[in-house]
């Protein structure tokens, strides 16, 4: 049977709400996105042929603020895929507690077989067929799987160029040059370093000696390897789509990134002394003090659950945990800290990033690292606590807090009409 992603979505919410003891009447409305977009367009591509394109634009709550959420360009999306990452920013902009709703885009497209004047023209028809839907009022896209600073700025000038002037605040990470925030590219995987260093404060494990293998060398996993190394612990494996690395005494984070910054995906071309080539499964399984899957969803499921041997689990991707995998490390009492919570740099930067455009007045990196610390931690400290109290999961733990966010808002606004 197919997965559906927006199933574990569902299921999480009502667990959440139960732990909570609401009436159904409290979340039922929680359960169903408020709206949803399909569009269809065509592009002319280099060589004259025109070509239909799908995508998606799904706003799942703007009870706390107007919706946020990246755009993916990738050839597995699909609407339920949209619906649940939109239902999960929703939670995660409450759990740490900026004033936004979840919302989510993306376009069925396999970007490596295009050239970047096809990409633009997609992201530029694209932005035009989902117009009506966004704004710096009502619903505010950001990057997500490939599509990245450069597409946030073709989508800005687009949007603006249909209003007639600037608009910086339609979308964040985009370029510093036209509105973008200083910190807002290490945002996520600053947060990710947060998380983990943070985490195991609580648990009393010794941040300087910790082993971390990180699975996916991408934007998040790439700047949380960077951070987390710079910070003192052994990062010993990480991972991109071709594969990965091993050396249980560390590896050169600094180099890889350097020659990942040359080769693209090719670590398994990678070569240092003592390095093992490991596949991305046999990573999972390692024996480290921190796992951080930070690739795509559903990687940890109930077929290697059972055999990770990680004692945290700090999730930078998006849903990279099944509810049944989830089961399985709890029952193993295995810690693990919910992307919602983990991945939640990237979001609260980027409120940094809109709330500096809409006010026309810029911070500083410091100020902004500074803010996003803040934040990060003031988060972890009430998820943590609720999960000792109640003795739940940190996933339910910040589901909890964050569904008693989002249904309070709801009934201090009321139903309308």
């Amino acid at each position: 049977m197919q997965y559906n992603p927006y199933d574990n979505v569902i299921k999480t919410i009502t667990n959440a709400a139960q732990v909570l003891g609401l009436d159904e009447n409290d979340y039922i409305a929680i359960l169903y996105p408020e709206r949803e977009l399909k569009v269809s367009f065509p592009v002319k591509m280099d060589d004259g042929t025109l070509r239909v394109f799908e995508g998606y634009r799904i706003q799942h709550s703007s009870l706390r603020g107007p919706c946020k959420g990246g755009v993916r360009f990738h050839q597995d999306v699909n609407s339920d895929e949209v619906k649940a990452l939109a239902a999960w920013m929703s939670f995660k902009c409450a759990v740490v507690g900026i004033p936004y709703g979840g919302g989510k885009g993306g376009v069925k497209v396999d970007t490596t077989k295009l050239s970047k004047d096809e990409i633009e023209r997609i992201t530029r028809r694209y932005t035009s067929m989902i117009l009506p839907f966004i704004g710096p009022e009502k619903d505010i896209p950001a990057p997500d799987v490939n599509t990245n600073a450069e597409v946030m700025g073709w989508m800005m000038d687009t949007y603006s160029m249909m209003q007639g002037y600037a608009v910086p605040g339609v979308v964040t990470g985009k370029p510093i040059e036209i509105g973008g925030s200083l910190g807002r590219g290490e945002a996520t995987g600053r947060g990710v370093m947060i998380s983990t260093r943070e985490i195991l404060k609580k648990l009393n494990i010794p941040f300087s000696k910790a082993t971390v293998a990180i699975q996916g060398m991408g934007n998040v996993g790439g700047v949380s390897a960077k951070l987390i190394s710079e910070q003192g612990a052994v990062v010993v494996a990480v991972s991109d789509v071709s594969g990965g690395i091993y050396n249980p005494e560390g590896l050169d984070v600094s180099d890889i990134r350097k020659y990942l910054s040359v080769r693209g995906n090719l670590l398994k071309d990678y070569t240092a002394p003592d390095i093992k080539q490991i596949t991305n499964e046999e990573l999972l399984r390692l024996p480290v003090d921190v796992l951080i899957p930070a690739a795509m969803e559903n990687q940890l499921n109930a077929g290697n659950a059972g055999y990770i041997q990680a004692k945290v689990i700090v999730e930078g991707a998006n849903g990279p945990t099944t509810v049944e995998a989830d089961d399985i490390l709890k029952s193993r009492g295995i810690t693990l800290v919910p992307d919602i919570l983990a991945n939640a740099g990237g979001v609260v930067v980027s409120y940094f990033e809109w709330t500096q455009n809409i006010q026309a007045l810029f911070w500083g990196e410091d100020e902004v690292n500074e803010r996003l610390n803040r934040i990060m931690v003031n988060a972890i400290d009430e998820v943590f606590s609720l999960h000792k109290e109640k003795d739940i999961t940190m996933r339910t733990s910040a589901y909890c807090l964050a569904l008693q966010k989002i249904v309070t808002a709801e009934k201090l606004r009321g139903i309308f009409p």
